[in-house]
């Protein structure tokens, strides 16, 4: 049976100094459902995805993640998170491979998980990261976001620098997570993504 699932952020602030970023924003998603979030450039979208991902700590607000009615706690939620977004790095000197079967150790997962990925994005397993153009960097965000199966995807310039294959890729692998998970995504160069259930506008 596929888990009860809930994302819901309400009245969140969040400042850099005098910068006002984030003021009183509220949003949720729940499983099988994207949480669309769109907005002008410094309108706070990866600031709120840096938020929810436990990344950043909002000044005021709620964020809460709830699995079959029990809420996560941080270390929990963090857990329960595969982030996609263009600060996302790899060690440049180690291959596609070595690299998500660093990140799958950490995580508990085998390296057969990672070489799936790898396949199903058209990514070579022997590829340093280094080499790697800005559109396969990109697949391997993806790769490296969604290695532990996580409930949770944010996805935050999701589709940047890829090309038509590589969009249909992610966005086949994007449908098949929602499944069983949900997706925040902000900031896409495309508003047709499928599954959408509720759009944030950080303009509004």
């Amino acid at each position: 049976m596929t888990a009860r699932l809930t994302l819901r952020f309400e009245n969140l602030h969040r400042g850099f100094g005098r910068l006002r970023v984030l003021r009183g924003v509220s949003g949720g998603a729940d499983a099988g459902e994207a949480l669309l979030v769109t907005g002008s450039n410094g309108s706070g979208k990866s600031t709120l995805l840096r938020c929810l991902a436990g990344l950043a700590v909002p000044e005021r607000g709620t964020i809460e993640c709830r699995v079959d009615g029990r809420a996560l706690d941080l270390d929990q939620r963090r857990r329960a998170i595969g982030y996609v977004a263009p600060v996302a790095d790899f060690y440049r000197e180690l291959t596609t491979a070595e690299n998500l079967d660093f990140f799958g150790r950490l995580r508990g997962v085998g390296a057969e998980a990672g070489r799936r990925l790898l396949d199903e994005l058209g990514l070579p397993h022997d590829r340093l990261a280094g080499a790697l153009s800005s559109g396969m960097l990109q697949r391997l965000r993806w790769a490296g976001a969604l290695l532990h199966r996580p409930p949770i995807l944010l996805l935050d310039e999701p589709l940047q620098n890829l090309d038509r294959r590589g969009r249909e890729d992610v966005l086949r692998l994007l449908d098949e997570h929602l499944a069983s998970g949900l997706a925040v995504v902000a900031n896409p160069d495309r508003l047709d993504l499928g599954h959408v259930a509720r759009h944030l506008d950080l303009d509004g």
